[in-house]
């Protein structure tokens, strides 16, 4: 019996929407990773981009736990000798909370150009409305974890 390899033209593509409000941004990111990948499906196949659309909401209600909002640095390059620059993650959750969750999720993804097309099935809003009422999203629930506060 040979191996079932599936096919792009296979693939059948859903459409969920992700409420970021109160949702720890890592174990957040991990999930959507997930499902842009297509992880969740059983017919999983790493070298074909088998992941559903996910739009998340509510990207400026998301949480960093523990001192991360202060101590984690998002870095990126103008491409330029010394062009390094450098923002704690509170400071770009604060201007750009849009940006802030898309690029958590995009280093969790494929390096690879697999991966830049699993990414653009990515939108992130950072309020409660976006424009993709017409594709009907179905709600996926990512469960709040609840962090211990040291007792052991």
């Amino acid at each position: 019996m040979p191996t079932y390899s599936p096919k792009v033209k296979e693939v059948e593509r859903a459409w969920h929407v992700v409420d970021a409000e109160g949702l720890v941004l890592g174990r957040m990111a991990t999930e959507v990773a997930r499902l842009l990948r297509g992880k969740h499906k059983p017919e999983f196949a790493p070298h074909v981009d088998m992941g559903d659309h996910v739009i998340i909401i509510n990207a400026d209600k998301v949480v960093l736990t523990g001192n991360k909002a202060t101590d984690k640095q998002v870095y990126r390059h103008s491409g330029y000798p010394g062009g390094l620059h450098q923002t704690s993650y509170g400071d770009l959750l604060a201007s750009q909370p849009a940006e802030a969750v898309r690029s958590t999720i995009k280093g969790m993804l494929p390096k690879t150009r697999l991966g830049q097309q699993m990414l653009s099935k990515l939108k992130v809003y950072a309020g409660p409305t976006h424009p993709h009422k017409a594709q009907k999203p179905q709600p996926h629930e990512i469960a709040a974890a609840q962090h211990r506060t040291g007792d052991s």
